[in-house]
């Protein structure tokens, strides 16, 4: 019994003592880790802020800020992925990694609007295609039309105004070519363009003025303490025709020189935009000179008025290079197509039309006429390869954002198409509603000139034609 007991009290003094001795060993080993563990935890934490306190103090906004290139790239990734819509990748690279300075920034802390107000770039065609979208006349929804020159937007300023099937249908007066667009339960307007509001953002006012000024015209009739939802449409026409269609206005007299072109806070300064021609007018223009003058705002005029201008510098053209200018504006250009609430082409009359009414579930009484023979094409058909080829190189980046209009225009119908069970009667008489005539002006009203004893509100007008385009 003796010997049981000192054996059970050596195995357990030697049970105790490795016991000891293991756990003695297994922190010893393990200590000398946590303990590096550690260090290099407080030394990542030390760095981290040093890091902190340098791009808080001496690290200056222009040199270390990763906002504008993080903007840039997530505004041009917009325009390509937007319905589906892809550009090439190595191009947004660029564009996103090339943007220096403030390019880049919102257009309101570039473009100061009337009253400074934060511009409203409005709905994307995203929100308008929600289940639950309706555009709402009774309450503060907005349709804003962006007018580019020579693209048929008198023929569809005329429509907007007079031939849509609405609960209190536009008032217009004769012999002011004007319109007054009023919500069904009280006077205010549903609708910003020319034929309703006048030019209140400056003649033909492109996305730039649009942008940073349409919320402030309102604000002074409705109070800036109203939400309002803009809703911004355009047309686009095929840039060869346009091109050669505002070279015969310009050559008849027409000059729009007292356009604002703001941008920046500011109008553009006569340096930043020279004229092509001496006197009142650059009438009897010809072609070769039309085309040699490197100031024409004919020369990629689609582009240049549906992008953001703050992104290049505005109208300073030595703010970077042309090749950087022109990819940057093509690219602002197409994502703000994108998400515009509705865009036409001009060569597509129909297929706007259908476009519009399922987009906003409105209609319009008129079926919509195409001219496809115009004076344009009869000056395209004798032109010799080389000038024409000039032309071609002029408007390369207005070419381009056709190209990515037209499929998107496409892709859109036929998404509209697939949702409406009743399409093949639909399409077959777009424009047929009973007791319902067409509209016609006491003459024709083409794009007009304003003299610098007038405002913006004072048209003066000229007439050359029923259709802007058809020339």
């Amino acid at each position: 019994m003796a010997k049981r007991s000192v054996e059970v009290q050596v195995l357990d003094s030697d049970f105790s003592v490795l016991l000891r001795e293991s756990v003695t060993y297994e922190f010893k080993m393990e200590s000398r880790p946590k303990q590096r563990f550690r260090n290099f935890i407080m030394f990542l934490m030390f760095l981290a802020l040093t890091g902190i306190i340098y791009f808080s103090y001496f690290c200056s906004d222009s040199s270390c800020s990763l906002t504008p290139q993080v903007r840039v790239r997530q505004a041009t990734w917009s325009a390509t992925m937007n319905d589906g819509i892809s550009a090439d990748s190595d191009e947004m690279m660029r564009l996103g990694y090339s943007i220096q300075d403030s390019l880049g920034q919102p257009l309101s802390l570039h473009s100061s609007p009337i009253n400074s107000k934060t511009s409203n770039p409005g709905l994307s065609y995203d929100d308008v295609l929600n289940e639950n979208f309706q555009f709402d006349m009774n309450a503060h929804d907005v349709m804003v039309f962006l007018h580019i020159q020579k693209t048929g937007g008198t023929s569809f300023g005329k429509h907007l105004v007079q031939d849509l099937d609405l609960q209190r249908p536009c008032s217009c007066q004769r012999k002011r070519k004007r319109c007054y667009c009023f919500r069904p339960n009280r006077n205010e307007n549903w609708l910003f363009s020319r034929y309703s509001t006048g030019w209140k953002c400056g003649l033909h006012a492109d996305w730039t003025e649009l942008t940073s000024c349409v919320d402030a015209e309102f604000d002074k009739n409705e109070g800036d303490s109203v939400k309002r939802r803009y809703f911004y449409i355009t047309l686009l026409r095929e840039p060869i025709a346009r091109y050669l269609s505002e070279f015969r206005h310009v050559q008849r007299g027409a000059t729009w020189k007292h356009a604002r072109h703001w941008c920046g806070g500011r109008e553009a300064t006569p340096g930043e935009l020279p004229l092509c021609y001496h006197g009142e007018s650059w009438s009897g223009v010809t072609l070769d000179e039309f085309i040699s003058c490197p100031h024409n705002l004919a020369h990629n005029r689609q582009t240049r008025m549906m992008s953001d201008l703050a992104l290049v510098g505005c109208y300073n053209t030595s703010y970077m290079s042309t090749g950087e200018r022109n990819r940057v504006m093509l690219a602002s250009a197409k994502r703000n197509l994108a998400a515009m609430a509705f865009f036409s082409l001009t060569e597509f009359q129909k297929i706007g039309q259908y476009v519009f009414e399922e987009t906003f579930n409105l209609r319009f009484g008129v079926p919509f006429e195409q001219h496809n023979a115009t004076l344009s094409s009869t000056t395209l058909s004798s032109l010799p390869p080389s000038k024409l080829r000039k032309i071609h190189e002029l408007n390369a980046l207005d070419l381009e954002l056709y190209e990515f209009a037209k499929t998107l225009m496409y892709k859109r119908f036929n998404k509209l198409k697939s949702r409406d069970p009743q399409f093949a009667e639909r399409f077959a008489n777009l424009g047929r509603l009973p007791g319902r005539t067409e509209f016609n002006w006491d003459q024709a009203i083409e794009d007009t000139t304003i003299t610098s004893n007038t405002d913006f509100n004072t048209l003066q007008v000229s007439s050359y034609g029923s259709l802007d385009a058809s020339v």
